[in-house]
Protein backbone atom coordinates (compact mmCIF):
# COMPACT_ATOMS: atom_id res chain seq x y z
CA UNK A 1 0.00 0.00 0.00
CA UNK A 2 1.50 3.41 -0.57
CA UNK A 3 -0.03 6.90 0.33
CA UNK A 4 -0.13 9.94 -2.03
CA UNK A 5 -1.43 13.27 -1.27
CA UNK A 6 -2.80 16.30 -3.20
CA UNK A 7 -1.66 19.62 -2.44
CA UNK A 8 -4.73 20.48 -0.14
CA UNK A 9 -4.37 19.15 2.92
CA UNK A 10 -0.56 18.30 3.38
CA UNK A 11 -0.38 17.73 7.03
CA UNK A 12 -3.65 15.88 7.42
CA UNK A 13 -1.87 13.05 4.85
CA UNK A 14 1.06 13.19 7.33
CA UNK A 15 -0.85 12.63 10.03
CA UNK A 16 -2.62 9.74 8.61
CA UNK A 17 0.45 8.35 7.16
CA UNK A 18 2.41 8.33 10.81
CA UNK A 19 -0.50 6.40 11.84
CA UNK A 20 -0.07 3.86 9.46
CA UNK A 21 3.70 3.70 9.96
CA UNK A 22 4.07 4.31 6.12
CA UNK A 23 6.12 6.96 3.96
CA UNK A 24 3.84 9.21 1.88
CA UNK A 25 5.35 8.22 -1.54
CA UNK A 26 6.56 11.15 -3.80
CA UNK A 27 4.20 12.82 -6.72
CA UNK A 28 5.63 15.68 -8.57
CA UNK A 29 2.76 18.36 -9.60
CA UNK A 30 3.70 21.01 -11.74
CA UNK A 31 1.18 24.16 -12.29
CA UNK A 32 2.25 25.82 -15.36
CA UNK A 33 2.14 29.91 -16.08
CA UNK A 34 -1.21 29.36 -17.06
CA UNK A 35 -2.54 27.60 -14.05
CA UNK A 36 -2.43 24.15 -16.04
CA UNK A 37 -1.45 21.15 -13.79
CA UNK A 38 0.71 18.56 -14.63
CA UNK A 39 0.88 15.04 -12.21
CA UNK A 40 3.32 12.61 -12.68
CA UNK A 41 3.80 9.81 -10.05
CA UNK A 42 7.63 8.91 -8.67
CA UNK A 43 8.21 5.46 -8.12
CA UNK A 44 6.66 2.03 -8.86
CA UNK A 45 3.21 1.58 -8.23
CA UNK A 46 2.32 -1.26 -10.10
CA UNK A 47 -0.30 -3.99 -8.76
CA UNK A 48 -0.12 -1.79 -6.03
CA UNK A 49 -3.19 -0.51 -3.86
CA UNK A 50 -2.79 3.25 -3.94
CA UNK A 51 -4.58 6.01 -1.30
CA UNK A 52 -4.55 9.45 -2.97
CA UNK A 53 -5.93 12.11 -0.32
CA UNK A 54 -7.12 15.09 -1.36
CA UNK A 55 -9.93 17.59 0.26
CA UNK A 56 -11.86 19.17 -2.32
CA UNK A 57 -12.27 22.58 -0.94
CA UNK A 58 -10.93 26.14 -1.30
CA UNK A 59 -11.20 26.01 -4.16
CA UNK A 60 -12.99 23.30 -4.95
CA UNK A 61 -12.79 22.82 -8.80
CA UNK A 62 -8.91 23.13 -8.74
CA UNK A 63 -8.32 20.23 -6.28
CA UNK A 64 -11.08 18.45 -7.84
CA UNK A 65 -8.67 18.46 -11.26
CA UNK A 66 -5.78 17.37 -9.57
CA UNK A 67 -7.28 15.13 -7.67
CA UNK A 68 -8.89 13.33 -11.14
CA UNK A 69 -5.29 13.69 -12.06
CA UNK A 70 -3.76 11.98 -9.45
CA UNK A 71 -5.87 8.76 -10.23
CA UNK A 72 -5.52 9.06 -13.70
CA UNK A 73 -1.78 8.97 -13.10
CA UNK A 74 -1.54 5.84 -11.00
CA UNK A 75 -3.98 3.94 -12.68
CA UNK A 76 -1.78 4.77 -15.68
CA UNK A 77 1.27 3.81 -14.03
CA UNK A 78 0.01 0.34 -12.97
CA UNK A 79 -1.73 0.75 -9.62
CA UNK A 80 -4.25 -2.15 -9.05
CA UNK A 81 -6.49 -0.22 -6.59
CA UNK A 82 -7.07 3.13 -6.18
CA UNK A 83 -8.71 4.44 -2.93
CA UNK A 84 -9.54 8.30 -3.00
CA UNK A 85 -9.55 10.22 0.65
CA UNK A 86 -12.14 13.10 0.45
CA UNK A 87 -12.47 14.32 3.87
CA UNK A 88 -14.47 17.06 2.43
CA UNK A 89 -16.55 15.99 -0.56
CA UNK A 90 -16.73 19.09 -2.82
CA UNK A 91 -20.11 20.25 -4.51
CA UNK A 92 -21.93 18.06 -1.68
CA UNK A 93 -24.72 20.61 -0.93
CA UNK A 94 -25.48 20.24 -5.12
CA UNK A 95 -26.83 16.92 -4.55
CA UNK A 96 -30.16 17.48 -6.38
CA UNK A 97 -32.06 20.14 -8.28
CA UNK A 98 -33.49 23.01 -6.15
CA UNK A 99 -34.76 25.24 -9.01
CA UNK A 100 -35.53 24.30 -12.83
CA UNK A 101 -32.74 24.29 -14.96
CA UNK A 102 -29.81 23.59 -12.47
CA UNK A 103 -27.38 21.16 -12.75
CA UNK A 104 -26.62 18.51 -10.28
CA UNK A 105 -23.30 19.25 -9.78
CA UNK A 106 -22.56 16.44 -7.20
CA UNK A 107 -23.47 13.58 -10.01
CA UNK A 108 -20.79 15.03 -12.47
CA UNK A 109 -18.16 15.11 -9.39
CA UNK A 110 -19.50 11.32 -9.09
CA UNK A 111 -19.38 10.38 -12.68
CA UNK A 112 -15.86 12.01 -12.97
CA UNK A 113 -14.47 10.31 -9.59
CA UNK A 114 -16.25 6.79 -11.19
CA UNK A 115 -14.38 7.36 -15.13
CA UNK A 116 -10.66 8.25 -14.00
CA UNK A 117 -10.75 5.53 -12.17
CA UNK A 118 -11.13 5.23 -8.75
CA UNK A 119 -11.92 2.17 -6.60
CA UNK A 120 -13.36 3.32 -3.66
CA UNK A 121 -14.03 6.46 -1.60
CA UNK A 122 -13.74 7.57 2.13
CA UNK A 123 -15.34 10.66 3.02
CA UNK A 124 -16.30 11.99 6.66
CA UNK A 125 -19.67 13.32 7.19
CA UNK A 126 -22.12 14.35 3.73
CA UNK A 127 -24.44 16.98 4.08
CA UNK A 128 -26.65 14.24 3.16
CA UNK A 129 -27.05 10.67 4.10
CA UNK A 130 -28.28 9.85 0.44
CA UNK A 131 -25.53 11.05 -0.88
CA UNK A 132 -23.56 8.20 -0.80
CA UNK A 133 -26.25 6.06 -3.09
CA UNK A 134 -25.37 8.44 -6.29
CA UNK A 135 -21.68 6.13 -6.17
CA UNK A 136 -21.77 2.55 -8.29
CA UNK A 137 -18.31 2.55 -6.00
CA UNK A 138 -17.59 1.46 -2.39
CA UNK A 139 -17.72 4.19 -0.42
CA UNK A 140 -17.06 4.63 3.36
CA UNK A 141 -18.71 7.69 5.05
CA UNK A 142 -17.23 7.81 8.29
CA UNK A 143 -18.71 10.26 11.07
CA UNK A 144 -16.62 12.79 13.27
CA UNK A 145 -19.37 12.60 16.00
CA UNK A 146 -17.34 10.16 17.94
CA UNK A 147 -14.54 12.97 17.89
CA UNK A 148 -16.72 15.06 18.77
CA UNK A 149 -18.46 13.07 21.88
CA UNK A 150 -15.14 12.27 23.59
CA UNK A 151 -14.15 15.84 23.43
CA UNK A 152 -17.45 17.43 24.93
CA UNK A 153 -16.79 14.55 27.97
CA UNK A 154 -13.34 15.75 28.56
CA UNK A 155 -15.25 19.74 28.83
CA UNK A 156 -17.33 18.49 31.72
CA UNK A 157 -19.98 20.55 31.14
CA UNK A 158 -22.96 20.54 33.65
CA UNK A 159 -26.75 20.62 32.43
CA UNK A 160 -26.17 20.90 28.50
CA UNK A 161 -28.25 20.47 25.91
CA UNK A 162 -27.06 19.64 21.67
CA UNK A 163 -28.17 21.81 19.39
CA UNK A 164 -28.88 21.18 15.76
CA UNK A 165 -28.49 24.40 13.82
CA UNK A 166 -31.46 23.27 11.45
CA UNK A 167 -33.88 20.58 11.15
CA UNK A 168 -31.76 18.43 8.98
CA UNK A 169 -29.78 18.29 11.27
CA UNK A 170 -31.76 16.26 13.76
CA UNK A 171 -30.15 12.54 12.75
CA UNK A 172 -26.40 13.71 13.31
CA UNK A 173 -27.59 14.91 17.08
CA UNK A 174 -29.77 11.80 17.88
CA UNK A 175 -26.87 9.72 17.20
CA UNK A 176 -24.62 12.16 19.31
CA UNK A 177 -26.90 12.05 22.00
CA UNK A 178 -26.65 8.38 22.14
CA UNK A 179 -22.86 8.50 22.41
CA UNK A 180 -23.43 10.83 25.27
CA UNK A 181 -26.02 8.61 27.48
CA UNK A 182 -28.97 10.24 26.00
CA UNK A 183 -28.09 13.96 26.77
CA UNK A 184 -31.11 16.27 25.46
CA UNK A 185 -31.06 18.49 21.92
CA UNK A 186 -33.44 20.43 20.62
CA UNK A 187 -33.32 22.39 17.14
CA UNK A 188 -33.49 25.30 15.03
CA UNK A 189 -35.88 26.44 12.87
CA UNK A 190 -34.29 28.17 9.53
CA UNK A 191 -35.42 29.48 6.20
CA UNK A 192 -32.76 29.72 3.33
CA UNK A 193 -32.96 31.82 0.46
CA UNK A 194 -32.24 29.30 -2.19
CA UNK A 195 -31.03 32.24 -4.73
CA UNK A 196 -29.12 34.43 -1.93
CA UNK A 197 -28.16 31.41 -0.01
CA UNK A 198 -28.76 33.60 3.14
CA UNK A 199 -30.34 32.40 6.22
CA UNK A 200 -33.17 33.20 8.49
CA UNK A 201 -33.32 31.72 12.11
CA UNK A 202 -37.26 31.52 12.99
CA UNK A 203 -37.66 29.67 16.36
CA UNK A 204 -36.36 26.58 18.75
CA UNK A 205 -37.67 23.22 19.46
CA UNK A 206 -36.51 21.97 22.79
CA UNK A 207 -35.75 23.48 26.08
CA UNK A 208 -32.24 25.47 26.36
CA UNK A 209 -33.27 28.01 29.03
CA UNK A 210 -30.24 28.14 31.76
CA UNK A 211 -27.87 25.34 29.91
CA UNK A 212 -24.95 25.34 27.67
CA UNK A 213 -26.23 24.90 24.56
CA UNK A 214 -23.36 22.91 21.96
CA UNK A 215 -24.11 23.57 18.43
CA UNK A 216 -23.15 20.45 15.99
CA UNK A 217 -23.11 20.72 12.23
CA UNK A 218 -21.26 19.21 9.65
CA UNK A 219 -20.11 22.54 8.22
CA UNK A 220 -19.01 26.10 8.62
CA UNK A 221 -19.20 27.91 5.66
CA UNK A 222 -20.01 31.40 5.61
CA UNK A 223 -20.69 31.54 9.69
CA UNK A 224 -23.91 33.10 9.35
CA UNK A 225 -25.63 30.38 10.53
CA UNK A 226 -23.91 29.62 13.51
CA UNK A 227 -23.69 32.76 14.37
CA UNK A 228 -27.36 33.60 14.19
CA UNK A 229 -28.00 30.40 16.15
CA UNK A 230 -25.61 31.31 18.67
CA UNK A 231 -27.36 34.60 19.03
CA UNK A 232 -31.16 33.09 19.28
CA UNK A 233 -29.80 30.30 21.84
CA UNK A 234 -28.54 33.77 24.11
CA UNK A 235 -31.22 35.42 23.64
CA UNK A 236 -33.33 32.44 24.27
CA UNK A 237 -31.90 31.95 27.74
CA UNK A 238 -28.65 29.75 27.70
CA UNK A 239 -26.34 30.41 29.81
CA UNK A 240 -23.33 30.17 27.23
CA UNK A 241 -22.94 28.13 23.72
CA UNK A 242 -20.31 26.05 22.45
CA UNK A 243 -19.48 25.09 18.66
CA UNK A 244 -18.90 21.92 16.68
CA UNK A 245 -18.40 21.16 13.31
CA UNK A 246 -16.80 18.83 11.22
CA UNK A 247 -15.87 20.82 8.15
CA UNK A 248 -14.50 24.34 8.23
CA UNK A 249 -14.96 25.36 4.86
CA UNK A 250 -14.27 29.71 6.22
CA UNK A 251 -15.85 31.44 3.20
CA UNK A 252 -15.97 35.21 2.72
CA UNK A 253 -15.85 37.16 6.17
CA UNK A 254 -16.57 33.66 8.23
CA UNK A 255 -13.37 33.60 10.03
CA UNK A 256 -14.47 37.46 10.98
CA UNK A 257 -17.79 36.68 11.96
CA UNK A 258 -16.70 33.97 13.94
CA UNK A 259 -14.07 35.44 15.98
CA UNK A 260 -16.17 38.07 16.98
CA UNK A 261 -19.25 35.50 17.63
CA UNK A 262 -20.90 34.51 21.61
CA UNK A 263 -19.85 31.74 21.27
CA UNK A 264 -17.33 30.56 24.59
CA UNK A 265 -15.41 28.24 21.66
CA UNK A 266 -15.29 26.43 17.97
CA UNK A 267 -14.12 23.01 17.43
CA UNK A 268 -13.31 21.98 14.05
CA UNK A 269 -11.74 18.94 12.59
CA UNK A 270 -8.55 18.96 10.37
CA UNK A 271 -10.25 17.47 7.33
CA UNK A 272 -9.98 21.07 5.48
CA UNK A 273 -6.87 22.79 6.22
CA UNK A 274 -6.76 26.13 7.75
CA UNK A 275 -4.13 28.67 6.75
CA UNK A 276 -2.24 30.62 10.07
CA UNK A 277 -4.61 33.77 8.32
CA UNK A 278 -7.76 32.20 9.08
CA UNK A 279 -7.33 30.58 12.96
CA UNK A 280 -8.16 32.80 15.72
CA UNK A 281 -8.34 32.55 19.53
CA UNK A 282 -11.63 30.72 19.90
CA UNK A 283 -10.81 27.87 16.81
CA UNK A 284 -9.47 24.71 18.07
CA UNK A 285 -8.86 21.74 15.74
CA UNK A 286 -9.39 18.51 16.47
CA UNK A 287 -7.98 15.44 14.51
CA UNK A 288 -10.33 13.14 12.06
CA UNK A 289 -6.33 11.31 11.14
CA UNK A 290 -7.19 8.55 13.10
CA UNK A 291 -10.71 7.42 12.20
CA UNK A 292 -9.52 7.56 8.75
CA UNK A 293 -6.16 5.39 9.10
CA UNK A 294 -8.65 3.09 10.51
CA UNK A 295 -10.71 3.28 7.67
CA UNK A 296 -8.02 2.34 5.34
CA UNK A 297 -6.86 -0.93 6.53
Amino acid sequence: MKIFSGSSNKPLTQEIANKLQIPVSPLDIFIFPDGERRVRVLGEVLEDNAIAIQSTANPPDQNYMELFFIVDALKRSGAKFVTAVIPYLGYQRQDHIFRSGEAVSLEVIVETLEAVGVNRIITVDLHSPKIPELFNIKIDHLSALSIFAEKIKSLSLNNFVLVSPDMGGIRRIKILSELLSGAQWATIEKNRDLVTGSVEASKIEGKVKDKTAIIVDDMISSGGTIDMAVNLLLENGAKSVFVFATHPVFSGEAVKILSNSKAEKIFVTDSILVSKEKQFSKLEMLSISGIIAKAIV
